[in-house]
């Protein structure tokens, strides 16, 4: 009887030291930056891991044709939060030793 106490004392602190650990990487995640350009460098596009676009570079060259630079801009964009997103699963990864467990990518935004 005492064994099976003793295993979900260990569960719980196990889920409470994951509890911790996803915690911080979502905090890391929050802070991480990720980067893309389209158009060979015209427009470069940055992300946080949340997601979240922080920062638009536009090269002076590439403004002479609007509507090619909107689709430049849509694509750094898009870019960048598919680095930021597959960051985030790569991490999450790392932490839960390869388990796909249910639930997780929308911790992640994935």
């Amino acid at each position: 009887m005492f064994g099976k106490i003793g295993d979900i004392a260990g569960m719980m602190k196990q889920a409470k030291e994951m509890q911790s650990r996803m915690k911080e990487m979502q905090e890391q995640l929050a802070n991480a930056r990720f980067e893309a350009d389209s158009g060979a460098g015209a427009v470069r596009a940055t992300v946080t891991g949340k997601m979240e676009l922080v920062d638009i570079k536009i090269n002076h060259d590439a403004v002479g044709d609007v509507e090619m630079l909107e689709d430049l801009i849509k694509a750094a964009v898009s870019a960048a939060q598919k680095k930021a997103a597959e960051g985030a699963k790569a991490e999450m990864q790392k932490m839960t030793g390869g388990l796909n467990l249910p639930g997780l990518d929308d911790l992640i935004g994935g």
